[in-house]
């Protein structure tokens, strides 16, 4: 599943990329074999559309695939070994603990005068400098200094000639003529020794800019194994793309007039890195809800309409595909459109609609269906049978019935609307029991009437 600091990442490499003229250029890095399938590539690639990062866009390339590049990968390890910027050595970490007496210790560079021939289980090691400082000049966290002396001699290569991570990414870069890497804080370790690769490889290195991790409620990183961190996760509850979009682009960076709804175009052109926060940003699901109702509220009435059907029409709905009618759902579309948060509470508010029976919830009947309300039922089936069927007419008959037993509207509609739509809480009362129809509704009051004379 993508990750929704990816698609920060993502989303700021996008609007960097378009406000320079330049390119996005997306690479799966696919070499490690037990994390890679074919399903997860096409899940990061729908999920970046999902999101309006796509290749129709003149400013996408890709996707690279990394695995497609081995042969450059180990033609570069190569070189850096007949330059002398790299060395093989046959160490085990068994025979490295011998030496240290430690198990935490880095590589003590034992094997960089050795000599040593490629040959099977010798990994290819690289010479860091004795002296000095690399220093990464970083867009979000200014210059970043790593004694050059605490870095030690690392693999670049395995003892089957395959490259690891550090420098199959660096090749690919390279390759791909990156300029500028915009990637979350976590591999700002990893900078320092990228860099010396770029140089070493006769490279200029790229402009790099570490983002701020996100985190949860607890100020812990967001991790997958304890929070909900898939971008897919939140589309398929029916959060807008549009929404996902403008809360990610403010998880570490804000317009500086603080007006924070606001559509991707201007974001993308307010957007600057230097202005990119430092600290950890907090990833806020009641706020990104709250964004989430307002760019509900902001659709037009076919748009929503449209944007519902998977909750309507799909799999997700919970009734038969025959039983939908779009004239029925158009009719309290407006009413829905004002009362949800996220999509999939759109079932909840009109399936008494589209369902033969409402929904059962033995709680919301406990509650309304309580010593009386019988007779408050009956009075109010005597009411509806000859009424007008508009919301008025219907509003009187339900009053007049609880008036008949001393009951103000708050009060006698309770029971009518647990009857009628299985619920406590929904759209309002009188549209609902209009759009339902008058035989539903006397029907649903007489089934309700039917259960509670047998629970006596």
């Amino acid at each position: 599943m993508f990750h929704v600091g990816g698609a920060r990442s993502a989303l700021y490499n996008w609007a960097v990329a378009h406000k320079a003229g330049g390119t996005f250029v997306l690479r799966v890095e696919d070499t490690d074999e037990a994390r890679n399938r074919p399903e997860w590539t096409e899940g990061i690639i729908s999920a970046l559309a999902a999101i309006g990062i796509n290749a129709s866009d003149p400013a996408f390339e890709g996707p690279y695939f990394q695995s497609q590049n081995t042969t450059l990968h180990r033609e570069s390890a190569v070189e850096l070994f007949e330059a002398g910027r790299a060395y093989y050595c046959d160490c085990t970490r068994e025979d490295l603990e011998a030496r240290t007496g430690s198990k935490h210790l880095g590589y003590d560079g034992f094997c960089r005068d050795r000599g040593l021939a490629a040959g099977d289980g010798r990994a290819l090691r690289f010479r860091t400098p004795d002296e000095g400082v690399t220093v990464v000049a970083d867009l979000v966290r200014g210059d970043t200094e790593f004694p050059n002396a605490s870095l030690e001699d690392f693999v670049v290569a395995r003892g089957n000639g395959s490259a690891v991570f550090l420098l199959a990414n660096v090749v690919d870069d390279v390759d791909q003529r990156i300029t500028i890497v915009i990637r979350g804080e976590e591999h700002l370790s990893n900078a320092a020794k990228q860099q010396l690769l770029w140089e070493a490889l006769g490279a200029t290195p790229p402009q790099w800019a570490h983002l701020p991790v996100i985190v949860n409620e607890k100020r812990q990183k967001l991790s997958k194994r304890r929070d909900k961190v898939a971008l897919e996760s939140y589309l398929d509850e029916g959060y807008l793309p549009e929404a996902l979009v403008n809360y990610l682009f403010l998880l570490g960076w804000g317009p500086k007039d603080d007006i924070e709804i606001r559509p991707y175009t201007e974001l993308e052109q307010l957007f600057d890195l230097r202005d990119v926060n430092k600290s950890s940003a907090f990833f806020d699901v009641k706020k990104l809800s709250s964004f989430n109702a307002d760019y509900i509220r902001a659709l037009d009435a076919d748009a929503f309409v449209r944007a519902c059907e998977p909750w309507v029409l799909g799999s997700k709905a919970p009734w038969a595909k025959e039983a939908y009618d779009p004239a029925v759902f158009a009719e309290v579309a407006p009413l829905v459109q004002t009362r949800i948060t996220v999509l999939d509470e759109v079932p909840m508010y009109v399936d008494f609609l589209f369902l033969d029976r409402p929904a059962e919830d033995e709680a919301a009947w406990a509650k309304a269906m309580k010593p009386g309300a019988a007779d408050v039922l009956a009075s109010a089936r005597t009411e509806l049978v000859g009424a007008e069927w508009n919301v008025g007419a219907l509003k009187a008959a339900v009053e007049a019935a609880g008036a008949a037993h001393g009951l103000k509207l708050s009060k006698s509609q309770a029971p009518v609307r647990v009857a009628v739509t299985g619920r406590t809480i929904g759209l309002p009362l009188f549209e609902s029991l209009q759009v339902l129809g008058r035989d539903r509704v006397l029907a649903r009051i007489d089934a309700a009437l039917e259960r509670l004379a047998t629970a006596e």
